[in-house]
C-alpha cells in the first residue's frame, strides 16, 4: 500500500501533522470538558432509548474514538443523541420490553446493522443520499421527537404512573384524567431542577446547565429524603450503575431477527448519517474545514460496528458535544479521542453519585433537552417563506407523533423526493421581452409587455432530460397552436445545465418542426458541456451550427433579418431596436398580433 493510498484508508494520517504541543494542550482541555458534559447526557439519552443508564455512557466512549480516527471532521464528536435514542426506543419497544435483556440484545444487533449499512454506503460513495433528507423533514422530525421525549418524561416529572407503552395521545390523556394522582414531592424536585436548568443557562452559560441542574435536583432530593419520612420510597432514583468499563458484547447473528427489523435499520442509519453530516458541515463552515461526506459515512459506520462489541447502542454526531468541543477551541480530532478516553476513566469514579439522582430531576433535564431540540427560528422561517417546505415539515411532525419514527423519516423523505422530481419534471420556462421602461431595455418576464408576432424568446431553467422533455414539448406545441405566426423560437439556454440523449433529440426534433413551418429554432448562450453533448449525439448538426449564438443581441439581430417582412411592415409593436428602421405599410387586413 503506497503513501498516496494510505490516507484513503487511514484518514488520521491527513491530520497527524497538525498535532503539536500547543494543539495538544487545547485538545486535552476540550476532551476533559466534553467528558464531563457527556456523563449526565449519556444517562439521559439512555433513559430516552429505554436502555439501562450505563449504556448511554458506554456509547460515548469507543464510538467517539473510532469516529474521530476514521471520519473527516476535526470537531465532530460521536455518541448517543436525542434523535437516535428516541428512534431506537420507538422501534425496539415494539419487539421487546425496554431495559430487558432481549431489548438490550436487539439494541446491540440494531447497532451492528446500522453500522454495516453506513460503512457500505461510505465505501460505495453514497454520501449524496443524505441531501434528499431536507432541512424541513429534519425540522419536523426533531420537533416531533422533542414532543415524544417530553411525553415520555411527564410521568416521572409529575409522579404519575403512566401505563407502559402508552401512545402520545394516550399518555397526555391519562395525565389530564389523573391530575389528582400528582405526587407533590416528585413535582417539587422536578420543578426546582427545571428552574435551576433555565436559570443556569441564562446567567452562567459557560457552565454546563445539565450538571448544575442535576446537582441542585440531587441535593434537594437528598434533603427531602432525610427530612421528610417516606419520601425515600417516593423519590425514586436512576438506579445503580456498574462502576466499570464497558464489557464485551455480541450482536445476534440471526437472519430471522434481521428480517424482523425490515427497513428499520436503514431508516436509523439515514437519520444518524443526516444528523452527523449536518453537524459536521455546520461546524466546518465556522472552522473553514471542508467535510468529506463519504469519509464521514465510513467513520460513523466503523464507530457503530466497533462500538456494538463494547456495549454501545447506535451513536452518531452529537450536536451538544461537538459544539462544546469547538467552543473549547479543540484543534484536531484528538480532542474527541480524549473525550471518549476520559469518559471511560471518569465513569467508575462518578457512577455511584449518578446512581442516586432522582428520576424526577432527570425528567426535568430531559424536558429542557426537548425544548432546546426544537428549532423555532427555522420553523417560523419555513412557515413564512414556503408552503411546500411547511407541508413537508408538518407532515413529518405529525407522522412522528402519530406513527413510527422511521416511518416519519421515510414519509417525509418520500414527499421531499416527490416535490423534487416534480420540479425537475417541469423545468421553469419563462417568456422574455425587452422592457422599454428600463434604461438599457433589459429583458424581463413581465406578462403585460407586448411580444413579437413572429419571434418568441423563451428562457429555460432546468435540465432537459427524459423526464422533462414531455412537458417541454407540450409548452412548445401550445405556443404553436395559439400563435401560428410565431414560427421562430429563440431559447435562452444559459439555465440549462444538462441535456441527455432524449433532451438532445427533442431539441433537434423541434428545430425540424419550426423549419417545416418556415421558421427556425435558435439556442442562445449554450453551456459548453451541453453543446458537447449535442455534438456527441449528432444533434448539433441537425439543429444547425448557424443557429447557435453567444449573446441575445447577436441572435435577435440575425433572426429579425429572417422574419417575414410583410408581417413586419404591418406590425405596430416593434419591440426590438432592430425593428425601428424596417419599412411600414398600412395594413388592409390587420394581423393577429397575439
Amino acid at each position: 500500500m503506497n503513501a498516496i493510498m494510505l490516507p484513503m484508508f487511514f484518514p488520521f494520517l491527513k491530520w497527524r501533522k497538525m498535532v503539536t504541543r500547543e494543539t495538544m494542550r487545547f485538545d486535552l482541555v476540550a476532551g476533559v470538558t466534553g467528558a464531563v458534559v457527556a456523563m449526565p447526557q449519556g444517562v439521559a439519552f439512555a433513559a430516552i432509548a429505554g436502555m439501562p443508564p450505563e449504556y448511554g455512557l458506554y456509547s460515548g466512549m469507543v464510538p467517539a474514538v473510532i469516529a474521530a480516527l476514521f471520519g473527516s471532521s476535526w470537531h465532530l464528536v460521536s455518541g448517543p443523541t436525542t434523535a437516535a435514542s428516541i428512534m431506537i426506543f420507538s422501534i425496539l419497544s415494539q419487539h421487546a420490553i425496554p431495559g430487558s435483556p432481549d431489548y438490550i440484545q436487539m439494541a446491540i444487533t440494531m447497532t451492528f446493522l446500522v453500522g454495516s449499512i453506513q460503512f457500505v454506503m461510505g465505501v460505495l460513495r453514497l454520501g449524496v443520499v443524505t441531501q434528499f433528507v431536507s432541512h424541513s423533514v429534519v425540522a419536523g422530525f426533531t420537533a416531533g421527537a422533542a414532543m415524544l421525549i417530553a411525553t415520555k418524561q411527564i410521568g416521572h416529572f409529575f409522579g404519575v404512573s403512566i401505563p407502559e407503552g402508552s401512545s402520545f395521545t394516550a399518555t397526555w390523556g391519562h395525565l389530564f384524567t389523573h391530575l389528582d394522582a400528582i405526587t407533590m414531592p416528585v413535582l417539587m424536585v422536578g420543578g426546582v431542577t427545571l428552574l435551576a436548568s433555565i436559570l443556569s443557562k441564562r446567567f452562567i452559560p459557560k457552565v454546563p446547565h445539565m450538571l448544575v441542574s442535576l446537582l441542585v435536583g440531587g441535593l434537594m432530593a437528598e434533603g427531602m429524603r432525610f427530612a421528610i419520612p417516606g419520601t425515600r420510597e417516593i423519590l425514586k432514583s436512576v438506579g445503580n450503575l456498574p462502576a466499570s468499563l464497558p464489557s464485551l458484547s455480541m450482536p445476534a447473528m440471526d437472519l430471522h431477527i434481521w428480517r424482523e427489523f425490515g427497513s428499520e435499520p436503514l431508516a436509523v442509519a439515514l437519520l444518524a448519517l443526516t444528523e452527523a453530516i449536518s453537524i459536521a458541515r455546520a461546524i466546518g463552515l465556522k472552522s473553514g474545514q471542508r467535510i468529506d461526506g463519504n469519509q464521514e459515512f465510513i467513520g460513523q459506520g466503523l464507530s457503530n460496528l466497533v462500538g456494538c462489541f463494547f456495549s454501545s447502542y447506535v451513536a452518531t454526531g452529537s450536536f451538544n458535544r461537538s459544539g462544546i468541543n469547538y467552543a473549547a477551541k479543540a484543534k484536531t480530532p484528538l480532542a474527541a479521542i480524549f473525550a471518549g478516553l476520559f469518559l471511560g476513566l471518569l465513569t467508575p469514579i462518578v457512577a455511584p453519585i449518578i446512581s442516586t439522582l432522582p428520576k424526577a430531576a432527570m425528567a426535568a433535564v430531559l424536558l429542557v433537552v426537548a425544548w432546546d431540540l426544537i428549532d423555532f427560528h427555522h420553523i417560523f422561517k419555513l412557515l413564512r417563506q414556503s408552503s411546500v417546505e411547511s407541508f413537508l415539515m408538518g407532515i413529518t411532525f405529525l407522522s412522528t407523533l402519530l406513527f413510527s419514527l422511521e416511518g416519519a423519516i421515510l414519509l417525509g423523505t418520500s414527499f421531499s423526493l416527490g416535490f423534487y422530481l416534480r420540479k425537475t419534471l417541469r423545468p421553469q420556462i419563462l417568456s422574455r421581452v425587452p422592457d422599454p421602461r428600463l434604461p438599457n431595455r433589459n429583458f424581463t418576464s413581465d406578462a403585460s409587455l407586448p411580444e413579437c408576432p413572429q419571434l418568441k424568446l423563451m428562457r429555460v431553467d432546468g435540465s432537459l432530460y427524459y423526464g422533462a422533455v414531455s412537458y417541454f414539448q407540450d409548452i412548445l406545441a401550445d405556443q404553436r397552436e395559439k400563435f401560428p405566426l410565431r414560427k421562430h423560437l429563440a431559447i435562452i439556454a444559459s439555465g440549462i445545465n444538462f441535456v441527455d440523449l432524449s433532451g438532445a433529440g427533442v431539441l433537434a426534433e423541434e428545430a425540424q418542426k419550426f423549419r417545416t413551418l418556415g421558421g427556425g429554432l435558435y439556442l442562445v448562450r449554450v453551456k459548453k458541456k451541453v453543446k458537447e453533448i449535442l455534438n456527441d449525439t449528432g444533434n448539433l448538426t441537425e439543429i444547425g451550427q448557424e443557429n447557435f449564438y453567444e449573446t441575445k443581441s447577436d441572435a435577435i439581430r440575425d433572426i429579425v433579418s429572417r422574419l417575414d417582412t410583410g408581417i413586419c411592415a404591418q406590425c405596430t409593436r416593434r419591440i426590438f431596436l432592430e425593428c425601428q428602421n424596417m419599412p411600414k405599410t398600412c395594413a388592409t387586413t390587420p394581423i393577429n398580433q397575439e
